[in-house]
Order: C-alpha cells, then sequence, then structure tokens
C-alpha cells in the first residue's frame, strides 16, 4: 500500500530576530531558523500553523 502524503509547509526566515521580543525569538528557534534565509521543512499541523501565526511578520511560507 502507497503512504498517504503528509502536506509540509517550507518556511523561510526573511527578517532578523534583532530587537523582536523574547517571545518571537524563541518561536523562531523553535521552528529549526537560525540564520537569515534559512529554511525548514515542517508538517502542515494546527501546531505549526499558530507558531507561523506568531511571527509571520519574520517568516515567509510556502506550500512544499
Amino acid at each position: 500500500m502507497a503512504a498517504k502524503k503528509e502536506k509540509k509547509l517550507k518556511v523561510t526566515l526573511v527578517k532578523s530576530t534583532i530587537g523582536a521580543i523574547p517571545k518571537h525569538k524563541a518561536t523562531v528557534e523553535a521552528l529549526g531558523l537560525h540564520k537569515l534565509n534559512s529554511s525548514a521543512l515542517l508538517p502542515d499541523n494546527d501546531a505549526t500553523k499558530g507558531m507561523i501565526q506568531q511571527v509571520r511578520h519574520l517568516v515567509k511560507v510556502e506550500e512544499a
């Protein structure tokens, strides 16, 4: 049987976290983003979407 393909989101850090509030810095780090223009493939679920929503002004999101 073929496995059901999970949806993924490609999240890219496009704005620096310098000057951001500490909670947003921690969220960016938890998403697996370290340097500017770094990307991470994350599962498309409610927890991830909530984290992205919190730092939407710092990241770019695409479907992968």
